[in-house]
This record gives C-alpha cells, structure tokens and sequence, in this order.
C-alpha cells in the first residue's frame, strides 16, 4: 500500500512523467545496458532520464544522492541506483532499480564467458569499445562543464574554490578520492548552510 501512495504521489506531484516501476525498471535497464565506463557514466545518464526527462527528481537532490552514493561502500553504479531507486519509489523502487543495474553487464558477462577467446581477439569489437570509449570520454566532459556553469552562474566564491581545491587534489597530488570527499562534505556541513549554496 505504501508503494501505491508513493507511485500515486509521484503522479500527484506535477512531474513531467507519472512515476511507475515499470517504467523506472525498463530506463534503468537500457541505460545499464548500453553505458561502458562504470558508474560515473551512468550517474550523467541517469540524470538526463529521471531529472531533465521524467523529472522524478530534482537537480540538486539528484546531485546530493550521487554523492551519498560515492562516499557508501560498494559500487559506484549500484549505490546510485539503490539510493536514486528509493527517493523515486520507496523499497520497491531501490530493488527494481538495483536489478534492472545489475542484469544487462550480469546477461552480457555470462555470455562473453562462453566466447571470451573468440571476444577479446576480435578486432572490430575492440574498435566498437574504444569508439564508445570516445563517446564516454564526452559524456562525462559535459556533466562537468554543466556543473561548472551552473556554479559560476550562482557568483559564489566558495563552491569554485572547493570544486579547483578538489581537483588539485585528485589530479596533481593523488590523494585518495574518498579522503578528498569526506573533506568536501566537512567543508560543506560547516561553510555552506546559507540558503544561497543550494
């Protein structure tokens, strides 16, 4: 019954789309499907479907979950849907989206397994991964420039300095991501409780 609630709220709330796990399942499933480069390329493909299509989420919540999701043990992809999948739908929503995740690399591993000779010494599908590779590449190029935007556009000092701190620390001393993170995060809790920041 509380699933219904919430799929009927969802529905109830103005969104572009009405909410059903049907829906959420089969998006979730061929975005996994076709996404090659981990969960860092699925998070941006995420957010076009369920933010800027469907609009089951907001921009900003969807941001604020794929960092919950970052900083949790586990993997990057799974994470982001279990966590996406129950702010969109409730328990029921973190299990659809967990398995319509897990199933496409889970089908394909299965099969390349039984093939994996014939798979790896062919060359057209090396081509065919480097020229996703390419479009991966852009993907994520994208996500970071509209966020940069996005932040310039707001005028506030902090978050640009937070954002060239960060990637200082990752790109030229190597520090681990997660210490990086938990930094930010202690930043954010102390420096950044003005309205203005959301």
């Amino acid at each position: 019954m509380d699933q219904i609630n919430a799929a009927t709220e969802k529905e109830a709330a103005g969104f572009k789309q009405p909410f059903s796990y049907r829906k959420l399942f089969i998006s979730t499933f061929l975005i996994s499907a076709f996404t090659v480069g981990g969960g860092f390329v699925l998070i941006p493909l995420m957010k076009a479907k369920f933010v800027d299509e469907y609009g089951w989420l907001k921009e900003n919540e969807a941001l604020d979950l794929v960092s919950i999701a970052q900083s949790a043990p586990g993997v990057m992809a799974a994470n982001s849907s279990i966590i996406m999948g129950y702010r969109m739908g409730g328990f029921l929503g973190s299990v659809t989206a967990l398995l319509a995740t897990i199933l496409p690399p889970l089908i394909t591993l299965t099969i390349i397994s039984f093939f994996y000779d014939a798979v790896a010494a062919n060359p057209h599908v090396r081509m065919f991964l480097k020229g996703m590779q390419c479009g991966v590449t852009a993907i994520l190029i994208k996500v970071v420039l509209d966020l940069v935007v996005k932040q310039i556009k707001k005028k506030l000092a902090l978050p640009l300095i937070v954002m060239a701190g960060t990637f200082i620390a990752a790109v030229v001393f190597k520090i681990n991501i997660m210490q990086i993170i938990a930094v930010d995060a202690v930043i954010g809790l102390i420096l950044m409780r003005d309205p203005q920041y959301d």
